[in-house]
This record gives C-alpha cells, structure tokens and sequence, in this order.
C-alpha cells in the first residue's frame, strides 16, 4: 500500500519481498539485504516487512494477522519481545497454535540468531522483532 504526500512523492510501507536473514540489529533497528529498516519487522514466507509494534505491549492478534494469513507456511513463529525474554499470553498462543503454528518468545537479539540458524536449515520459520537499541 502507497500513500502519497506531496505531487511526485509516494510512500510506500516497508516491505522486502524474499526471505533473507537478519545481518545485524540495533539502534532501533534491523539490516537485511544490503538493506536497512528503523522500527520493528515481521519476517514472514511473503518476505520482510515493516512491522508497527514498538512495545512487547502491543503484540496482539491483530499486530500478527499476517502470521495468521501465512500460517499454511509457518512451522515456528519466533517473536523477539525486545531486550528481554516475554511470554506471549496464553490465549495468544492458543490461537496460533490452532493455526498450526508453534511459538517461541525469547529476547530480540536470541530470536535474531535462531531465526537466521533455522533459516538456512531451510524451515519453515517466521520472525515478529521489536526493535532494540543496544545490540547484545
């Protein structure tokens, strides 16, 4: 989706289409493919998009609704919960798994690592990351 702000300029919203791993993280963001993104992103089969959550807070069924929509390709959905280890609420969870869709929550920086392990093991994996500063 586009959004137009002046005569010639157009916004689009953030979205690599493919899947990459994550080179690095931090300063509130995350780089990819020779690329970079401030904010928090959400890895899915479709690719790489910008991702509107800020605060672990702000997970809810419809900040993951892309998860939902992709799950037919979604073994695991790995959140980063930002600098330390959250746990999603249980209802949460339950729909996801009903969906077929196994969860883990763990800190950004440890997501970022497993995310990256299992995707060049060729899994099927998805990725909800807030975005943190410092890198550990």
């Amino acid at each position: 989706m586009a959004r137009t702000i002046r005569a010639g300029i157009e916004i689009r919203d953030a979205h690599y289409p493919g899947r990459a791993p994550i080179d690095a993280y931090g300063n509130g963001g995350f780089r990819f493919a020779d690329m970079s993104h401030r904010g928090s992103v959400i890895v899915l089969p479709s690719g790489i998009h910008g991702w509107d959550v800020a605060r672990f807070e702000d997970i809810d069924e419809a900040s993951l609704a892309p998860v939902f929509d992709q799950s037919g390709g979604i073994e695991l959905l790995l959140v980063g919960c930002g600098e330390d280890l959250r746990v999603l609420p249980r209802p949460l969870r339950e729909a996801l798994n009903g969906h077929g869709v196994a969860v883990e929550s763990m800190a950004t920086g440890a997501a970022v690592r497993t995310f990256n392990v299992l995707l060049a093991e060729d899994r099927q994996v998805a990725a909800a990351l807030i975005a943190v500063e410092d890198a550990r």
